[in-house]
């Protein structure tokens, strides 16, 4: 089943899904884009890099490092472009 956003730019859910697993250029860093939301609709990536973040457990408590992970929005706030940050990727003529 695939799922279309209609706005000015219509985004093809499945078509986006096929990205995932893809290494792009996040703000002069090497990430993986790791996952689609479709709500938004916005990519996840995972930083490849060493540098990694502290993250708490349930209790708020820290006891492991994980790769940084970014969200970013494929449209703008108005919903009728693509965001700068997605744009920035060169990932959209993949869809």
């Amino acid at each position: 089943m695939t799922t279309m956003i209609n706005l000015a730019i219509n985004i093809d859910i499945a078509r986006l899904q096929q990205l995932i697993g893809n290494e792009v250029q996040h703000k002069g860093k090497p990430c993986h884009i790791i996952e689609i939301l479709e709500d938004g609709p916005s990519l996840i990536l995972q930083q490849r890099t060493l540098s990694s973040t502290i993250q708490a457990d349930q209790h708020g408590e820290a006891h492991r490092k994980v790769p940084t992970t970014y969200t970013v929005p494929i449209l703008d706030s108005d919903g009728v472009a693509y965001s700068s940050a997605f744009s920035d990727l060169n990932v959209n003529h993949l869809l």
